[in-house]
């Protein structure tokens, strides 16, 4: 244990800390998941499987999984675009765009929903116009990919703009006095510099979208098969008191989460190490 103390820590007492840290993670973050599974023991494995593979329950995993996983995406691309717009450029109004950056954030889940239906309705700003095509946006599941992609964002902008910034502008001009395109300059010089940064960026964006029920209820209609997402069926097995079918579907999603999260991580770790 002698390698634990080397080095002048600000914090001294690997001993102190560390037992800190342990506590607060299991009584905060292990404590309520294993309490989870064990409410689920209370099933017996038939009625567990029933449970989680009803069309019901299997139709919302698809959506809820697909659109999170699409809004993350989409926040990966043009968060990426409007980090580097943040952090490369000075422009008037350049703080205030920063700002409203973290208005997902600030914003209770319900208003975001109440906003976005308003916005998105048949008679809303933007529902309206898209009426005109025949696109249907709210009550929809295109409603739900709004949704998720608004609450997104921040979490892949704020990730990326660290990383941006301890990009050295030099060694951009560096590869552009040695004949490297734009394109050349941001495949193998920009992008696996910020790689790991966007892959985390990603993964809390498509955490978040998963367990996102406030803002995604109100527009998507919740219309069974169609555009209930699986918080929803939570909550409404909840209200049902049928306890042990909440924490089975919860466990589920929890479990598929942690997979992609931990799939997502191992990339991050395997990129560090080619670097």
């Amino acid at each position: 244990m002698g390698f634990l103390r080397r080095g002048n820590n600000v914090l001294p007492g690997f001993g102190l800390t560390f037992g800190f840290t342990t506590s607060y993670i299991g009584l905060l973050v292990l404590l309520p998941i294993s309490l989870l599974v064990f409410k689920t023991f209370s099933l017996t494995w038939v009625d567990f499987v029933k449970i989680v593979t009803s069309p019901q329950v299997v139709a919302s995993y698809k959506l809820t999984l697909i659109a999170s996983f699409l809004a993350a995406l989409i926040n990966a691309v043009f968060g990426f675009i409007v980090a580097w717009t943040l952090v490369r450029y000075k422009f008037p109004g350049r703080n205030f765009i920063d700002a409203i950056v973290d208005l997902p954030f600030a914003m209770p889940t319900a208003v975001s929903g109440i906003a976005l239906t308003a916005i998105c309705a048949d008679n809303g700003w933007v529902g309206s116009w898209a009426a005109k095509f025949g696109i249907k946006i709210a009550y929809s599941q295109l409603g739900v990919l709004v949704a998720l992609t608004f609450i997104g964002l921040p979490f892949v902008v704020r990730t990326l703009q660290p990383a941006l910034d301890d990009i050295d502008k030099e060694i951009e001009e560096a590869a552009a006095s040695l004949g490297a395109t734009k394109f050349q300059t941001f495949w193998r010089i920009i992008f696996p510099a910020v790689f790991p940064s966007l892959a985390t960026g990603f993964a809390l964006a498509f955490a978040r979208a998963i367990g996102e029920y406030g803002s995604v209820v109100f527009i998507s209609g919740n219309i069974s098969y169609e555009t209930e997402i699986t918080p929803l069926l939570i909550v409404a097995k909840l209200e049902q008191y049928d306890y042990p079918g909440a924490t089975a579907i919860s466990l589920t999603l929890l479990t598929a989460s942690f997979i992609l999260m931990l799939i997502i991580n191992s990339l991050q770790v395997y990129t560090r190490k080619s670097r």
